[in-house]
Parts: structure tokens; sequence; C-alpha cells
């Protein structure tokens, strides 16, 4: 065995040498982990979003191209914080929440309600859209049903709803008579009820009634523009949805907001929502998360 003797010299600097290495390294580690959520977007020039693939909200096309509502809100968002890809991961709707949490993904994109629960935790935008229940009826709106309570106290007006929708709850609650309320598979077979006279209106979601609506292209049909929501517990059935973050990125969500409020200002949130069967009437308005939450 050949050994080598090394002088002190040359020891002592070899040991200055590695640990000047390993200080540089950890500063650099240090550095990466007290970089933001949006910082780092903005470095990589991408954010990776959690959706659970609903129309209208947040879906994969055929061509595996990610798009929806909330999607191309935040696509013009982000695009204007300078951030250019949004890389989808797909995900159970009951499972975003936890994977935000767990980290696998920078943000939800999946048209989420604001709920106080699920306020406590992630953080929400505010909101980039308001959704309520929507009725559809012939032509000229015969019968004269601008509310569930007129279709209630028709003597013989009946209506068609998917089975397992939360209208029919909502129906039953404004004191329609159950043997009045249709149910019916999906919103297709709604409309082929309404269309063949079998029932005098049908409910849903506003984007998912104006959805189904704009794809019939039937001028026999129409979606009744002055509805009157329900009022469930004293309350008015109308819900908000928006993006969501971990609370800990209070500097991403304050950046989003701001951008978001130019598209709300210039009309182009309006443009960008009504291409998934949102009108002018789900607008949000100027009302914040904060003040949602403390209804």
């Amino acid at each position: 065995m050949i050994k080598i003797k090394l002088k002190k010299s040359k020891i002592l600097l070899i040991t200055i040498l590695v640990i000047s290495l390993f200080t540089l390294s950890s500063c650099g580690n240090l550095g990466a982990s007290d970089e933001s959520t949006l910082e780092k977007a903005k470095r990589q020039g991408y954010v990776t979003v959690g959706f659970a693939n609903e129309k209208p909200y947040a879906y994969q096309t055929a061509d595996g191209e990610l798009t929806g509502e909330s999607v191309e809100v935040a696509r013009a968002v982000l695009k204007n914080l300078g951030i250019e890809e949004m890389r989808g991961e797909l995900t159970e709707f009951g499972s975003l929440v936890p994977g935000l949490q767990a980290k696998r993904f920078d943000m939800i994109t999946a048209g989420m309600y604001i709920k106080p629960d699920r306020a406590k935790q992630v953080a929400f935008a505010n909101p980039e859209y308001s959704v309520g229940v929507a009725l559809g009826v012939k032509k000229g709106n015969p019968l004269g049903l601008n509310s569930y309570e007129d279709i209630a106290n028709h003597d013989t007006a009946t209506i068609a709803v998917p089975g397992g929708a939360i209208e029919y709850k909502y129906l039953i609650e404004s004191g329609v008579e159950e043997e009045r309320i249709t149910t019916v598979p999906d919103m297709p077979s709604a409309l082929s009820a309404l269309q063949s006279g079998r029932v005098d209106a049908i409910t849903a979601t506003g984007p998912s009634l104006q959805s189904t609506l704009d794809t019939a292209d039937d001028p026999n049909i129409e979606r009744v523009e002055n509805f009157t929501p329900p009022v469930i517990d004293g309350e008015s059935i109308k819900d908000y949805g928006a993006t969501a973050f971990r609370h800990e990125d209070q500097d991403f969500v304050e950046a989003f907001n701001k951008e978001l409020q130019k598209l709300k200002d210039s009309g182009e949130l309006l443009e960008i929502i009504k291409e998934f069967g949102f009108t002018e009437d789900e607008l949000p308005g100027d009302v914040t998360t904060e003040e949602i939450l403390n209804r």
C-alpha cells in the first residue's frame, strides 16, 4: 500500500474548501425554500393546477387540452402575471383541497364554491362568477313562470329536473307538488321533455341550462331572463366560485385578485366565461370573498 503524506497546510486547505462548498450549497437551498409559490412560478414560467374534469368549470378536451371557465379565467390572469403555461393535475373533486395542501399542485382551478368550511383549509381569490338556478320554458313563457313559486302557485304547471340534482329539493321546499316534478337522467332528456310538451319548464344551474340551450339551438325554447331565485331557509340560492390557493400564498392571492379585477373592469371576464354557458347574470359583481364569508 502506498501511503500519501499530506502536509498539514494542504489538509487545512482542503478542509476549508469542503466547508465553503457545503456552506454555499446550504445557502442556495435556503434561498430556494424561501421562494414563494408566485416567485417560483414566475421563474419557471408555469404553474401546476388541480382540476376535477367537470364541465363547464375545468376539463380536458378530446385532444387533451385543459380548458373550462375557471381554467381560462386563471390562464388570462396568469398570463398578465408573466406566467405563460398551466400544467393540469387531474384529481377527484374531494381530493382537490388535500392535494393543494400536500403541494401536488399550486392552485385549484375547478370552479370551487366559496364556503366557510373550505376557507379554513384554502385561501380563495375573489369570485369570478356567481351561479344560481335557472329556468327554461317555451318561447314567450306562455305560463308566465318566473320563479319556482310561480310553478307551485300555478294549477297545472309541470317541470323536469335531472335525478339527484339539488334543484329537486329546492322545488319541493318552494312548494311544488312532487307529482308535478318529472325526474330525468340528464339535461338533454329534460330539454326533450320540454320540446315535446311533456313538461312546461326545465331547471338546472344557470351555466348548465345555458349550455344545454346553446347546444340545442332551438328557437322555440328560451331561458327565463327575469328569473327570481328560490329563497331557502331565508337565503336566496346563489353561490360564488373562485380559484383557491394555500393560505401561505397570500402574495399569489393578492396578485391574482389585482389582475382579476382588471378583467372585470375591462369586460374581458364576461367574454371569457360566455364561451362556457355563463351570461351577464353570472358575473360576481363587486362582492369580495371576505364579504361572502362574513355574511
